[in-house]
């Protein structure tokens, strides 16, 4: 079985599988870590980071698929097994393998995202990658992380944005219309967030179609149902 971290429940939704079971931590690291101590180890064959990230190299379009060869983090920088992301990427149609960061907070303006790709030279950042990868690595489990863009580098992501991410990894629409009441002007950035995460979630699960073979390339399997688990791996029923 291949566990499948991600951010939000959309992504979970996504990843999960026959061959895949998943946790969706809100982005919240205190979350996650609680959730991978409750893991039942015996059946994990394999830890994923999968989900949307943040842009942190220029250039890179909303919808821009990557694949992760090392994470790199305030807790250090962990390796991702070769093989298993040269199959990924391959499985996903030659998705470049790049450094990623592993982040605690979001980093929502051009120029902290600037300040952190000089910084670490990743391409990309999210808040789960770090998390899972050290999972892995003190199980001596193999581990990938496979993201898309969802927020370019030059873009500002608005506070309404990331006030509707709720704890449990669900899309709230309360935080975020209070946050506009607050501050109107975010609204043009809003839109474009939201279209730039379409896009994102639209790369997300095309992949999601071409990986399914073998748990995201993991397993030598010649087809694998899609169908979502019924129960997650920390014991709740995923919503729908």
């Amino acid at each position: 079985m291949v566990l499948a971290i991600t951010g939000m429940k959309a992504e979970a939704r996504i990843a999960a599988g026959a061959a895949v079971s998943v946790i969706a931590s809100g982005g919240n690291r205190t979350i996650l870590e609680t959730a991978l101590d409750n893991v039942f180890e015996a059946n994990i064959g394999a830890v994923l980071s999968f989900g949307i990230a943040g842009g942190l190299a220029p250039g890179l379009p909303a919808g821009t698929a990557l694949v992760a060869r090392k994470i790199v983090s305030d807790d250090g920088e962990y390796e991702c097994d070769r093989a298993w992301s040269q199959r990924l990427a391959t499985a996903l149609g030659g998705a470049p393998i790049v450094d990623m960061a592993g982040i605690d907070e979001a980093v929502a303006t051009p120029a902290d995202k600037r300040a952190l790709h000089i910084a670490t030279r990743a391409a990309a950042a999210d808040m789960e990658s770090h998390i899972a990868a050290r999972f892995a690595a003190e199980r001596n489990l193999p581990f990938a992380a496979f993201r898309v863009v969802a927020d370019p580098a030059e873009r500002h992501v608005p506070p309404a944005a990331l006030a509707g991410i709720g704890k449990t990894g669900r899309v709230t629409v309360g935080p975020v219309l209070r946050s506009l009441a607050r501050a109107p002007g975010q609204f043009p950035h809003l839109v474009k967030t939201a279209l730039d995460a379409n896009a994102a979630f639209m790369t997300l699960f095309r992949s999601r179609q071409m990986a399914a073979g073998g748990g995201f390339g993991f397993f030598d399997f010649s087809e694998l149902v899609l169908d979502m688990p019924r129960e997650d791996v920390i014991g709740g029923s995923l919503p729908v």
